[in-house]
């Protein structure tokens, strides 16, 4: 799979075009849709499933140096606003604020950020390590470990951090309970 076998897919999901649009005339700085509603429904394409199958929510990072709650709670209500006629989940969230609520939340440490791919780099598993914005006439799609997985079926871990192995088994049991055919790495091997 290449990069536009990719993002042909994740934009059949009109929810994922609906966002990518209404980030783009928001003007929001360095915001992407990221993550598992990108592969998941590449997942449901490649593996004849309807396009919103056992998609959970709709994330979206953005970098704003203002880490005030009241800032990011803004940007929350004016997306969610222009999109709320779409029924969906969407989590939105500052990555220049994301390390003053990690550590409490997860119990573990989350260095401070410098972009929102710094914040995709840091997910749980290798293959939603993904950001798709609008660019122009065109799209970005940030990859940093390329389509390989995605094209696979293959869910692997992000050994590049400091992680839960916990979490981790159990976002891959729920993927598989929804999508058999996924190969599973083991968080361990």
């Amino acid at each position: 799979m290449i990069r536009d076998e990719f993002l042909a897919l994740a934009l059949r999901n009109p929810v994922n075009v609906a966002i990518t649009d209404a980030l783009l005339q928001l003007a929001l700085p360095d915001a992407w849709l990221v993550a598992g509603c990108l592969v998941q429904t590449a997942w449901n394409e490649l593996t004849g499933r309807p396009i919103g199958h056992g998609i959970a929510d709709y994330d979206v990072f953005y970098f704003d140096p203002d880490t005030s709650w009241e800032a990011e709670d803004a940007v929350i209500r004016t997306l969610h606003a222009r999109l709320g006629h779409l029924g969906a989940k969407i989590e939105i969230r500052n990555q220049a604020r994301v390390h003053l609520w990690y550590p409490a939340k997860h119990g573990l440490p989350y260095p401070p950020l410098m972009r929102s791919t710094d914040g995709i780099d840091r997910f749980l598993t290798q293959n939603t390590q993904f950001g798709v914005r609008r660019a122009g006439g065109d799209f970005d799609v940030y990859a940093p470990h390329g389509f390989d997985d995605v094209a696979g079926l293959i869910v692997r871990p992000n050994r590049a951090l400091n992680f839960s192995i916990a979490n981790y088994e159990a976002k891959a049991a729920r993927w598989r309970a929804l999508w058999p055919e996924l190969t599973v790495i083991a968080a361990d091997a």
